[in-house]
C-alpha cells in the first residue's frame, strides 16, 4: 500500500493550483534548506549525546570524590529535637 501515480497526479496538480507555477520552485527551495537545518541541528544533537556518553576516562570523578547518599540529601525523617 503506498501512493500510486493517480494520486500523485492528483497532489501535483492541487500543488500547482495552490503555489502557482511561478512559486513551486521556491517552495522547493524552501523545503530543502529547512530540511537540511533539520539534518544538521539533528546530527549535532547525536554527537553531543555521543560525546557525553563517551566520556574520557579521566574527566569522571573517582569513586572517594562522589558523595554517598546519605551525605547528599538531608534526613527528613528526623526531628530536631
Amino acid at each position: 500500500m503506498g501512493i500510486g501515480w493517480t494520486e500523485l497526479i492528483v497532489v501535483f496538480c492541487v500543488v500547482l493550483l495552490f503555489f502557482g507555477a511561478k512559486r513551486i520552485p521556491e517552495v522547493a527551495r524552501a523545503l530543502g534548506k529547512a530540511s537540511r537545518e533539520f539534518k544538521s541541528a539533528r546530527d549535532s544533537v547525536v554527537d553531543e549525546v555521543r560525546e557525553s556518553v563517551a566520556e574520557p576516562k579521566g574527566d569522571r570523578k573517582k569513586k572517594s570524590e562522589t558523595l554517598s547518599p546519605e551525605k547528599k540529601l538531608p534526613d527528613y525523617d528526623k526531628k530536631d529535637e
